[in-house]
């Protein structure tokens, strides 16, 4: 029975929180003299003392104990003597683990930040290297049209920001503070919420008892934005994956992010964007694990809500291991101008120019749609591609078709025809990525304020 309710051997990770928030806590008991000052000083002291062995190891955890709360008290009445069990006047452990969760998943949204801060720096840096570099781009994996590379990786860092933002709004949301509502109703005793709030750094309180104690919305929230980071990552890596292979050979990721084959040497398997793929599966179960857990639960706290944790626990070291390896694998990939451009001029991304070209002619959008469908079909039957036509051979579907064909139809020239805000063209990367740029400093100094 103890080692199935216990929880010791996972929410032990909220050592740090919960010590964190007993010295804020007694510190008000003294402030609104609930406590004498001499019983808060002895009992401040002895938490010290019991989170120096804890950060030491020297603490031993106890199921019997059931979970951090009983056993860091546990350990500080062993330390300071019976003063230690006045700690928990005026609060339950439904408020005490509510507010360890709060301080625990603050702290780990300001770390998200900054690790997604820095894939962007890593992108941005190498679409910097590539205003140049064109590449085919693809709709339902076939070659659409060809765009710079950097406008490709630019589109991640857009993905990325809409991540961070979402963190970011969350944290106001984790940052409001459940101690005081005692078991669920609050308590007979005069605390002052709001000091120990403002000890804490927290913007705020709960309003309501019941809320505090069985509100997971915050978790939950977290463990959605985590889902669609790993989603954007997983399809990052999934692009990775196709453009390391030999069929594409478009980059060569470094040795450090791969893995050789036990049995044949020739292989540099992409293991670390694999891996990222395949955990972000985990990251969703964690998702739907807490709502299905929460679904019915009436108010206020019950035990089914100790499951809030090792999922919560799990996400946050599974994207702290992403995060972690994509920006330095970003930065260090090796990118095959070369090869890109081969693909490009051996394909027809560049037949909706043709389009174009007619319609600028004078020639109705879908007939010139029909022209360039036959010419395709000439192109595919001959062995040939559209810049290897003659205009002869051009005019045998219009003619409309003059010697500019030629330059409307060179790669440099149908990437930077999409001038628009947004489009491939080298001038709007350029410009995509100063903005981006100027977000991303924005960001950073979020992070450095809130990380202090």
């Amino acid at each position: 029975m103890e080692e199935y309710t216990a929880s010791i051997l996972f929410d032990k990770e909220l050592a740090e929180e919960d010590i964190q928030g007993s010295l804020a806590h007694v510190t008000m008991l003294g402030k609104c003299g609930i406590l004498p000052l001499d019983d808060v000083e002895k009992i401040k002291d002895g938490l010290l003392h019991v989170q120096g062995m804890i950060r030491r190891g020297e603490l031993e955890f106890s199921v019997s104990d059931e979970d951090i709360h009983m056993n860091i008290e546990k350990a500080l009445i062993d330390e300071v003597g019976p003063v230690g069990g006045k700690l928990h006047t005026g609060r339950s452990r439904n408020d005490q683990v509510a507010t360890d969760m709060h301080l625990y998943l603050r702290k780990r949204v300001v770390e998200f930040v900054g690790l997604l801060n820095k894939l962007q720096e890593a992108l941005i840096g190498q679409a910097k290297q590539n205003l140049e570099t064109i590449v085919p781009g693809y709709t339902h994996l076939q070659r659409a049209q060809p765009i710079l590379f950097a406008h490709h990786l630019m589109a991640y860092v857009s993905m990325f920001q809409r991540d961070i933002e979402r963190l970011q709004d969350s944290y106001k949301r984790i940052n409001v503070l459940p101690l005081g509502a005692g078991a669920l109703a609050g308590t007979t005793f005069p605390i002052d919420r709001h000091f120990v709030a403002e000890q804490l750094g927290f913007d705020g309180v709960y309003e309501n008892s019941l809320d505090a104690v069985s509100d997971r919305d915050f978790i939950i929230e977290f463990l959605s934005n985590a889902s669609m980071i790993m989603m954007h990552l997983s399809r990052l890596s999934e692009e990775f994956i196709l453009w390391s292979s030999t069929e594409f050979h478009f980059i060569e990721l470094d040795d450090a992010f791969c893995t050789g084959s036990s049995i044949m040497p020739q292989k540099k398997n992409p293991d670390v964007p694999e891996l990222v793929r395949g955990k972000t599966g985990r990251v969703y179960g964690n998702l739907v694990g807490l709502l299905t857990v929460l679904k019915s639960l009436p108010l206020a706290y019950n035990k089914d809500m100790q499951e809030d944790k090792e999922g919560m626990f799990d996400t946050v070291r599974t994207l702290q291991g992403a995060l972690q390896l994509y920006a330095p694998m970003v930065s260090t990939m090796k990118v095959n101008k070369e090869r890109m451009r081969q693909a490009v001029n051996q394909d027809f991304s560049n037949a909706t120019d043709i389009a174009d070209y007619l319609v600028n002619k004078g020639l109705p959008f879908r007939q010139a749609h029909e022209v360039i469908g036959k010419t395709v079909l000439y192109c595919i039957q001959n062995g040939k591609f559209l810049l290897d036509l003659t205009l002869d051979e051009f005019h045998q579907f219009s003619k409309l078709f003059e010697q500019d064909i030629y330059k409307v139809l060179q790669p440099e020239q149908v990437v930077n025809a999409r001038n628009v805000y947004g489009g491939t063209a080298s001038n709007q990367v350029s410009e995509a990525i100063a903005r981006a740029e100027a977000v991303f400093n924005k960001t950073n100094e979020w992070f450095e304020q809130y990380s202090k």
